[in-house]
């Protein structure tokens, strides 16, 4: 299994899964777009992290953690406290209702995310399929 959560161990395990997991490369054939998990501090994590992944028909072209003069520029930016983050990851908040109650901001072209949801929501999968440990938990 991947390291903790927001850490680079994590991020490759999850890269590497993503790239092999026939499932999801099946179901984002079509999704073209790099995305930034804006993850931010709070009671439990107290610094920010920027992860940053190139996602372009169903493989993960590039995953790194941005350091912190690094531009915060993709496709899309979700931006959450990191407690939001890990309630996601472990199944405990729905990432289509924390878009839509706004505990997880996207920016972003809401149009072409909400007519890929199952992408959307397999991409979900895979990274709570890596997530077994995190900060804090």
């Amino acid at each position: 299994m991947p390291g903790l959560f927001p850490n680079k161990e994590w991020l490759d395990g999850f890269a590497d899964y993503l790239n092999t997991n026939e499932k999801y490369a099946r179901v984002a054939k079509k999704w073209e777009g790099d995305l930034i998990f804006e993850i931010k501090p709070d009671e439990i994590l107290e610094y920010n992290v920027n992860i940053y992944l190139d996602l372009w028909h169903g493989i993960c072209r590039s995953a790194r953690i941005l350091e912190s003069d690094d531009p915060i520029d993709a496709a899309f930016v979700l931006s959450a406290p990191y407690s939001n983050f890990v309630r996601i990851l472990k199944g405990d908040l729905d990432p289509m209702q924390a878009m839509l109650t706004r505990k997880l901001i996207v920016k972003g072209n809401m149009g072409y995310m909400m007519r890929n949801v199952p992408t959307v929501l397999e991409f979900v999968k895979c990274a709570q399929a890596v997530t077994d440990k995190v900060v804090g938990g």
